[in-house]
C-alpha cells in the first residue's frame, strides 16, 4: 500500500542537486584561506617558499571562480560529471600549492580529504572512488616529489623520514575512513528522506481517501430519503399502470435506477466512513476496515477479538470492546502490517485484538517463513529488503520486488498515534503452525509460527472515554454562505 513515485526515490534523481556557486564559494573561502597561509608564512614565520609560483596557482583558481560566476547563473546545479570535474580540480589545485610550499611536511596538506569528503556526501558512490583514487595519487606523488621549506637562513625544514612515511600512510588511511565513514551516512540519511517522503505520499493518499469516503458517505445519508421517495412513488405507479404497458415499463425502469443509485453510494461509500459525526468506531471495526482490501487475496485472515473469532453481525459483536479514534495513520499503518503478513503468509493470517484498563493490543502474524534473525533488530528500518533469510520467501513470492518501505511507514504512522510495535518470530514448539489443509476450527484456535508484530497503545491515546456518548447520526452540517 505505499503510493509513492518511484522516480522521486531513485539515487540518479538527486543529479544536480549540487549548486555551482555552493562550490565557489567554498573555493573563494579556500583561496583567501591560501592567500593568508603563504603570506604569513612568507613575512611572519620569514620561511622562504616559491612565493611567485604559489601566487600564480592561486590566481588560477580564483580566475576559474570568476569565470564560473561571469559563465553561468547562480541557481546553476551540477551534473554529477561536471561535479567531479570540479573537484579534482581542487584537488590538483592543492596538490600542486602543497608541493611549491614542503609536499605533506605542510601541515595543511589535510586540507586534501575536503574534496572527498564533498564528493563523498553530495555525489554518490562513483565519484567518491574517482576522488579517493585521485587524492590517493595527489598523496603518494607529494610524497616524492615537493619543493621543501626553507628558513631565511637557508636552513631547510626537513622531518624525520619515519615521521614522513606516518603522515603519507595517515593520509592514505583518513582519506579512506573519512570517503567510507562519510558516504555511509549520507547513505543513511538519504534513505532516511526518501522513506520519510514515501510515508507522507501514502498518508496524504489515506487522507484523501478517508475525505473523498466522508463526501460519499454523506452525500449517502442525504440522498436516502428522496431515493427512497423515488422508489415508493415508482412502486405506486407500476401498481397503477396496469393497462399502460408503455408506462408501466418506465415505472419498473425509474425503480430499477433508485435502486442501483442506492447500491452505487453504499458501495463508493464503503471505504470512507469519515462523517463529521462519526470520528470514533468500535476497535473491531477499525480492525475489519483496516484489513478488509486483503481479505479477498487467497489467504486465510482470522480475526479474533478477545480470545473469540469476529462475528461479522454487528448486533453479535463484543459490547465492552473499546471505542477508538478513526485516524488515517491507525488505519493506514494497520493496513500495511496486514498486507505485509499476507504478502508472505503460507496459508492464514491471524489478527488478535485484547485490551485491558491501561492499553489496547493489536498483534498480526503469519504462517510464512518469519523474520530472518539477523535482521530482526532492524525490523522497521527504511530499505530493509529481505524478510526471510532463506530463498523460499523469493520462491513463494517472486513478484515481490518492495522498497522495504511498508513496514517502516506502518511503523512510522502507528507511532505518531502513540502505539508502540515489537516484532518478533512465532516459536515453531510452542505455536505450531497449521495444517497444510487446515479445518476451520484448528485454524482459529492455531498461534501464528511466522513474522508476528504487536501494536500497543496506552488506551487513554486512542479510545474513547467510556462515559461519552456517541452522538446519533443527524444531519450534516452545512457551511452558511
Amino acid at each position: 500500500m505505499v503510493d509513492a513515485n518511484a522516480k522521486l526515490l531513485d539515487s540518479r534523481s538527486r543529479a544536480g542537486w549540487l549548486r555551482l556557486r555552493t562550490l565557489v564559494n567554498l573555493r573563494w573561502l579556500a583561496i583567501v584561506g591560501q592567500l593568508v597561509a603563504v603570506f604569513f608564512a612568507s613575512y611572519v614565520l620569514e620561511i622562504s617558499l616559491q612565493l611567485e609560483l604559489g601566487l600564480l596557482v592561486i590566481a588560477l583558481s580564483a580566475a576559474f571562480n570568476i569565470s564560473s560566476i561571469l559563465i553561468t547563473s547562480e541557481t546553476t546545479r551540477l551534473s554529477k560529471p561536471a561535479a567531479v570535474w570540479i573537484l579534482l580540480f581542487d584537488l590538483g589545485q592543492l596538490g600542486v600549492l602543497l608541493g611549491l610550499c614542503g609536499g605533506l611536511t605542510n601541515p595543511f596538506a589535510a586540507l586534501l580529504l575536503a574534496p572527498v569528503v564533498i564528493a563523498a556526501t553530495a555525489l554518490g558512490t562513483r565519484p567518491t572512488a574517482i576522488l579517493v583514487l585521485a587524492a590517493t595519487g595527489v598523496i603518494l606523488l607529494l610524497g616524492s616529489f615537493y619543493y621543501p621549506l626553507r628558513l631565511a637562513d637557508g636552513t631547510v625544514l626537513t622531518p624525520p623520514p619515519l615521521l614522513v612515511s606516518g603522515n603519507i600512510a595517515a593520509l592514505l588511511i583518513a582519506v579512506g575512513f573519512v570517503a567510507l565513514y562519510a558516504r555511509r551516512v549520507s547513505r543513511e540519511s538519504e534513505a532516511m528522506s526518501d522513506a520519510l517522503v514515501a510515508t507522507q505520499m501514502a498518508l496524504a493518499r489515506e487522507q484523501r481517501l478517508t475525505a473523498l469516503g466522508g463526501v460519499v458517505a454523506a452525500a449517502a445519508h442525504e440522498l436516502g430519503t428522496p431515493l427512497a421517495t423515488i422508489k415508493l412513488v415508482s412502486s405506486e405507479l407500476f401498481d397503477e399502470l396496469e393497462n399502460h404497458p408503455e408506462l408501466r415499463d418506465d415505472a419498473a425502469l425509474i425503480r430499477e435506477q433508485a435502486d442501483r443509485c442506492r447500491d452505487i453510494l453504499r458501495d463508493m461509500g464503503r471505504s470512507g466512513k469519515d462523517d463529521a459525526l462519526l470520528r470514533h468506531a468500535p476497535v473491531l471495526t477499525l480492525v475489519q476496515e483496516a484489513a478488509s482490501p486483503h481479505r479477498n487475496r487467497g489467504k486465510a485472515v482470522i480475526l479474533r477479538i478477545d480470545g473469540r473469532l469476529e462475528n461479522h453481525d454487528p448486533a453479535h459483536q463484543t459490547p465492552d470492546q473499546p471505542i477508538v479514534r478513526r485516524d488515517p495513520e491507525t488505519i493506514h499503518g494497520l493496513r500495511n502490517l496486514v498486507q505485509n503478513a499476507v504478502d508472505f503468509a503460507a496459508q492464514t493470517v491471524w489478527i488478535d485484538i485484547d485490551w485491558d484498563a491501561r492499553s489496547l493490543k493489536i498483534r498480526i502474524g503469519d504462517d510464512g517463513q518469519g523474520y530472518p534473525p539477523d535482521l530482526i533488530g532492524r525490523i522497521g528500518d527504511p530499505f530493509v529488503r529481505r524478510r526471510a533469510s532463506a530463498p523460499q520467501s523469493s520462491a513463494q513470492r517472486p513478484e515481490y520486488e518492495g522498497m522495504g518501505l511498508g513496514l517502516f511507514i506502518a511503523k512510522t504512522l502507528l507511532e505518531r498515534t502513540g502505539a508502540r510495535l515489537t516484532f518478533a518470530n512465532g516459536s515453531t514448539s510452542r505455536n505450531p503452525r497449521p495444517a497444510r489443509n487446515p479445518r476451520p476450527g484448528v485454524a482459529a484456535l492455531a498461534r501464528p509460527g511466522g513474522a508476528i508484530v504487536e501494536v500497543v497503545w496506552p488506551l487513554e491515546r486512542i479510545a474513547q472515554p467510556r462515559g461519552q456518548a456517541q452522538m446519533p447520526l443527524g444531519a450534516n452540517p452545512r457551511n452558511e454562505a
